[in-house]
């Protein structure tokens, strides 16, 4: 199999929710698998300069009128969760924690807590709350739970938001396939088209 499509992303973004629901679609069709990456905008926002979209003027209004519109057409529910943005921390440790300890469930775990937060307008900021939805998901309560406050977890979600960085990454969804950069869920396609095509 080809090497992975790596999927960074901050579940506090609503358009890596869009994009998180077509990229194992396309990664499986060229027989690829998704590499899901966790990372936390708000570090990256410091580099960049940048800002929650929903907090900048014209964008943010932009955001609540494109938002539900490009869900429509995906056929997905949406809602905005409340307060947004939220903190992802929790949400992005649990990631890290189930790559490491339970890689056939970080997949569903994903989509279940995007779903929970986009999906439902559902609160994912507390550590409590992510571990109930990945219990849903078939994950062990008690055994993330007691994992979330590990200060080696801290150090390996620090250690990907760096990476994050070096790689270039800016936003989310940010997607890497054989080195090539792709930012937005709306180049989900695009990604379809290359690899189908071998690039150009």
């Amino acid at each position: 199999m080809a090497g992975p499509i790596e999927f960074w992303f901050d579940f506090s973004s609503p358009y890596a929710y869009l994009g998180a629901q077509r990229i194992e679609a396309v990664a499986e069709k060229h027989g690829r698998a998704v590499d899901w990456r966790p990372f936390l905008l708000g570090v990256t926002f410091k580099t960049t300069g940048m800002q929650p979209l929903s907090e900048i003027p014209l964008k943010g209004d932009y955001l609540k009128h494109d938002l539900p519109r490009s869900a429509r057409r995906m056929g997905v529910p949406v809602q905005m969760p409340q307060p947004f943005p939220f903190m992802s921390v929790a949400a992005s440790r649990a990631v890290i924690w189930l790559k490491e300890h339970h890689p056939e469930k970080v997949s569903a775990v994903v989509r279940a807590l995007f779903h929970k937060a986009f999906g439902e307008g559902g609160d994912i900021s507390s550590a409590a709350a992510v571990v109930a939805v990945a219990a849903e998901a078939g994950v062990d309560a008690e055994e993330l739970g007691a994992a979330m406050p590990d200060p080696a977890l801290k150090d390996k979600l620090r250690a990907e938001v760096e990476l994050a960085n070096e790689k270039g990454v800016f936003g989310a969804p940010y997607m890497i396939v054989d080195g090539e950069p792709f930012w937005g869920h709306d180049r989900v396609d695009e990604i379809d088209a290359w690899l189908a095509s071998g690039g150009w």
